[in-house]
């Protein structure tokens, strides 16, 4: 068993301008200077900042799922407030192309209009780490213990730190589905995913799916914001 996952995968790479190990998958073309554009909806970060710091970052709101933004660095809380907006623009999400079946052109430019807020910020180029976890289940599977460990897994992943965001669908009629993480760095995600509460909840987990796969991504977000890529990593 893979200890970085989270969750989800099969994704078919588009053709790369970048060297290899990684192909490119999505992004826009670069821009000088940095286009600024008006965002179509709002920002709900604030809302989702529930006390003293602490950030909804994934499905489950009580204490040990929530995103400490105290203990990350600025452009990491930045992205982890603009991926609250985070969300599936289509239907075939769990077998459709990752980067064109959430809506990460919004979540940039929420992030773009997070680091205008920012007084003597400027954003360097950075680089974060996905995962993606695509899965099936048979008809019977026990959906409630499914979902418990998934809870328990996720705690345990987020007390390690560096877990920016977390989101999950729900199957399909073929039993299909997706799931995602975002982290700081892929270290990070070699931490959470070898913690003892998420290898246990895991390995129950992994006993329920009749096929799973996972991919690793690179999300590249340029100085300035001004432009960004989601990157497939090939090692």
């Amino acid at each position: 068993m893979d200890s970085e996952y989270s969750k989800g995968v099969l994704l078919t790479p588009l053709l790369s301008r970048l060297l290899s190990p990684r192909s490119q998958i999505h992004g826009p073309t670069p821009c000088e200077p940095p286009a600024r554009l008006v965002p179509t909806i709002g920002i709900d970060s604030h809302e989702m900042v529930v006390q003293d710091n602490l950030l909804i970052a994934s499905p489950y709101t009580t204490p040990p799922h929530l995103l400490d933004l105290r203990t990350i660095s600025k452009p990491n809380q930045l992205l982890a407030k603009a991926l609250t907006s985070f969300k599936q623009v289509r239907r075939d999400y769990a077998t459709a192309p990752y980067a064109e079946s959430f809506n990460w052109a919004h979540v940039i430019e929420a992030l773009r209009v997070l680091v205008d807020e920012e007084c003597a910020f400027s954003w360097d180029q950075q680089s974060f780490y996905i995962i993606v976890f695509r899965s099936q289940l048979p008809p019977a599977t026990d959906q409630t213990h499914l979902a418990n460990l998934d809870k328990l897994s996720h705690a345990g992943a987020n007390q390690s730190g560096g877990l920016l965001k977390y989101w999950f669908g729900v199957p399909d009629v073929n039993g299909r589905n997706l799931a995602t993480c975002v982290w700081r760095s892929r270290d990070d995600a070699r931490k959470g995913g070898s913690g003892v509460d998420h290898v246990q909840a895991m390995r129950e987990t992994m006993k329920l799916y009749t096929e799973w796969n996972v991919e690793r991504l690179n999300l590249i977000i340029g100085k300035g914001v001004c432009h960004w890529e989601i990157v497939e990593l090939t090692s």
